[in-house]
C-alpha cells in the first residue's frame, strides 16, 4: 500500500488543471461530458442487512467492468470494504483516499495499492470530490448524507456539474426523498434544481444514468457577479 499525505500533489496527478477552465464565479465551461472515475460515498459499519453489503460489491463490480475508477474513503469495513473488493475482484483501479487517523487504528483496505492519506477531514473530502467525475451515493450514515447533500448545495450553486446518483436500494432513502419533496414543495428548494441529482433503484441504474448523462443547464441559485 503506498501512501501519500501532500493533497495538492494527488489533486494534480487526478485533474489536469491545466485544461480546465473556469468563469469568473467558479463554474466550469461547459465542455462535452467524458466520466473517467466515479466517487463513490458509503457505509463504513459491519452490522448492516447483507443486501446493502451485497449492492456495494455489485456497485464495484459494474464500475470496474464498465472501465471506470473507483474513488472512495479508502477503508476495509462495511460497504465500503464489499466496495472495494468488487473493484479490484475485477480488474479494477481502486483510488482510496483515507484519514491519516483512520490509518493509525487499522482502517484502511491494505488490498488498495493507490491510497492517499490526508491529514484532516476536509482535505479529504476535497480529495474525494475532485478526483471523481461522477458522484454516486449508496446506503451509509451521517457522514454519507453529509457528502453526498453536499454535492446536490455545490452543483445548484454552480461549482460543479456532475451526475449525483443516490442508490435506493431497499428504500434505504426514502425518508431522505421524502425530506427533499416537503423542501420542494414549501419552496425551501426551487424546483428547478429538482434536475441536479438521481434517485435509481440499483447499481446498474446508477452506471446507466452515467453512461448517458449530459450535463443540463438551469439557472444557478444566485446570480454570481461576472
Amino acid at each position: 500500500m503506498q501512501f501519500s499525505i501532500e493533497l495538492q500533489q494527488f489533486l494534480t496527478a487526478a485533474v489536469d488543471f491545466e485544461n480546465i477552465k473556469y468563469n469568473k464565479y467558479g463554474t466550469s465551461m461547459k465542455q462535452p461530458y467524458h466520466c473517467k472515475a466515479i466517487t463513490v460515498y458509503c457505509s463504513s459499519s459491519n452490522h448492516v442487512d447483507n443486501i446493502y453489503l451485497n449492492t456495494a460489491k455489485a456497485m464495484g463490480r459494474l464500475i470496474a467492468e464498465n472501465g471506470y475508477s473507483l474513488v472512495f474513503g479508502g477503508g476495509q469495513l462495511g460497504l465500503m470494504g464489499e466496495l472495494s473488493a468488487g473493484a479490484l475482484d475485477n480488474d479494477g483501479k481502486v483510488i482510496g483516499i483515507i484519514l491519516q487517523k483512520f490509518v493509525e487504528i487499522g482502517v484502511a483496505d491494505p488490498k488498495v495499492l493507490e491510497m492517499h492519506v490526508l491529514e484532516d477531514m476536509r482535505a479529504r473530502k476535497q480529495g474525494l470530490e475532485e478526483a471523481g467525475d461522477a458522484y454516486i451515493a449508496l446506503p451509509g450514515g451521517f457522514g454519507t448524507f453529509e457528502e453526498i447533500t453536499e454535492m446536490i448545495s455545490f452543483k445548484q450553486l454552480g461549482f460543479h456539474n456532475k451526475p449525483i446518483i443516490i442508490v435506493n436500494v431497499n428504500g434505504y432513502f426514502d425518508c431522505l426523498s421524502k425530506q427533499f419533496k416537503r423542501g420542494f414543495e414549501e419552496q425551501f428548494i426551487e424546483k428547478r434544481f429538482k434536475q441536479v441529482y438521481q434517485v435509481v433503484e440499483n447499481p446498474q441504474q446508477a452506471i446507466e444514468c452515467i453512461k448517458i448523462y449530459q450535463p443540463p443547464e438551469f439557472e444557478l441559485k444566485y446570480n454570481w457577479p461576472m
